[in-house]
């Protein structure tokens, strides 16, 4: 079997000996070299032509921010950030994802030498999911503009859309963002679970409010209304789940185990959404890693909703969206940048 080729930059001799170490073990990465800058890296890769690069933040000569800035736009290749800024709701993680790295992991800030091998299944986990990345959904992504889409004349929403679903998980921070702010005002409330550690969902929430018309919010806390107009991202730490309460929608978290390895999971929102809003809803499953969502959009689905999932070519990693395709779950798959268009004409029928 081919080994993924990996390159490790990173300034510190012991971080760069440690990740080589921890990456060789498997059978399925090799390091093919390390660089102790950006300048550095920009060598190595033209020479050894990695099929994976690992990248810190905070490097001499130049940021790993600015690096992976110029690298996306020049050329683009699976990136996994690794690095002490890469801690729960900073913001370098959000910047770094936006602009197109495919995961962030966080090294530890004290005894590195001890607790970094302690990260090895995940950092592993990380880079081949990172291999499998679309290179040309990645470029598409990273040049796409964004045209909101002018709201219809008409001033209420003219169909029988509630709620719209959304689940997301490996590329899914820049894909998310490229949907919603492609949406006009006015629509049903939006609920959303992104597969995102506990901490980041806030910062991520507030970056969004700070960018779009809509009001964009972590869920957290006791149960609430679900409001038009509004959008409501599922807090890194719970499930989210939606009831009908007489006329009204509301949602509430819950503190149950984790499904599909993930909480929040994208099932057990669509799952609750069937349950409550029935065939007044929107399913939509964005690109990600694995099967969460799948089969909660087929449930979804049964119960008459509208279903949606994003097609492979622009997809960064398609795995939820496919594995949605393959149970005959997705009653449409369109490019992502087409779903904001399919919502609004579900919504203003």
């Amino acid at each position: 079997m081919k080994r993924i080729k990996v390159l490790v930059v990173d300034d510190s001799p012991l971080i760069r000996r440690l990740l080589t170490e921890i990456i060789n073990k498997s059978e399925y990465l090799e390091v093919i070299g390390t660089a102790i800058d950006p300048y550095d890296a920009r060598e190595k890769i033209k020479k050894l032509k990695p099929d994976v690069l690992t990248l810190d933040i905070e490097m001499p000569k130049m940021d790993g921010l600015t690096f992976l800035k110029n690298l996306m736009r020049l050329r683009p290749m699976p990136v996994v950030m690794i690095s002490t800024l890469t801690n729960k709701g900073s913001e370098p993680s959000l910047t770094a994802l936006e602009l197109g790295a495919i995961d962030c992991i966080a090294k530890p800030k004290l005894s590195i030498a001890e607790e970094l091998p302690m990260l090895a299944d995940n950092i592993i986990s990380k880079i081949r999911v990172a291999s499998r990345a679309n290179i040309t959904a990645l470029e598409h992504q990273n040049t796409a503009s964004i045209v909101p889409i002018d709201s219809p004349v008409r001033k209420k929403l003219q169909s029988n859309i509630r709620l719209i679903a959304i689940g997301a998980s490996t590329g899914g921070v820049e894909a998310t963002k490229l949907l919603l702010a492609n949406l006009p005002e006015k629509m049903p409330p939006i609920v959303i679970v992104q597969h995102m550690p506990a901490g980041f969902t806030k910062s991520y929430a507030d970056r969004l409010n700070s960018l779009l018309k809509a009001n964009v919010s972590e869920f957290y806390g006791d149960e609430k209304e679900l409001l038009a107009n509004h959008i409501y991202i599922a807090n890194g730490a719970q499930h989210l789940v939606v009831r009908k309460t007489g006329d009204r929608i509301v949602g509430y978290c819950q503190d149950s185990e984790p499904v599909n390895r993930h909480k929040p999971a994208v099932d057990v929102l669509f799952d609750s959404v069937a349950n409550a809003v029935d065939s007044h809803a929107i399913a939509v499953l964005l690109t990600g890693m694995g099967i969460d969502g799948a089969a909660g959009m087929s449930t979804m689905k049964e119960h008459g909703a509208v279903t949606v999932a994003q097609d492979e070519e622009s997809s960064i990693v398609w795995g939820m969206p496919r594995a949605a395709v393959e149970k005959n779950a997705a009653g449409h798959v369109l490019s992502i940048n087409k779903i904001a268009t399919f919502l609004v004409n579900q919504c203003y029928q």
